[in-house]
């Protein structure tokens, strides 16, 4: 499964950029990652998205998963047959358009809380090693 992580902005700061880094590294041996920065979302989504690609945006208004279920969500994707890529994308500033809003296949909130777009890429790619790590029975803290 490929997936990509499509942000509205920048990732300035250098603390996530390595650990953006860090995470992409470690999920080399169980799937493809990349991340995209774009000044526009919208724009994005008109020229790269297509019928295979599952849209995940993150909304504070979406559904809340514990690590187990966003894992188990991640496995019900690559099983169900369709797709052969996730595409996660975080707003910038003003958030995501509607016209963003209601491409969307599965609007997913990472918390009630508000992160800058860099600091919920960092979180998400986490989360996304996380689901792995899981989702092939090996542990991630000792």
């Amino acid at each position: 499964m490929n997936i990509k992580v499509v942000l509205e902005g920048k990732i300035k700061e250098p603390y996530f950029k390595l650990g953006i880094d860090e995470f992409k590294k470690r999920l080399t041996g169980y799937t493809s990652l990349k991340i995209v920065e774009t000044n526009s979302i919208s724009d994005f989504i008109k020229t790269n998205a297509k019928l295979n690609s599952f849209i995940i945006t993150l909304e504070i208004e979406g559904k809340s998963l514990s690590s187990i279920e966003f894992a188990h969500k991640i496995k019900d994707i690559e099983l169900d047959g369709i797709y052969n890529e996730i595409i996660f994308l975080i707003g910038g500033s003003n958030g995501l358009t509607q016209e963003v809003r209601d491409k969307s296949n599965f609007k997913f909130s990472m918390s009630k809380l508000t992160f800058l777009h860099q600091e919920a890429a960092f979180i998400l790619i986490e989360q996304i090693y996380r689901a792995y790590k899981i989702l092939n029975n090996e542990t991630y803290h000792k």
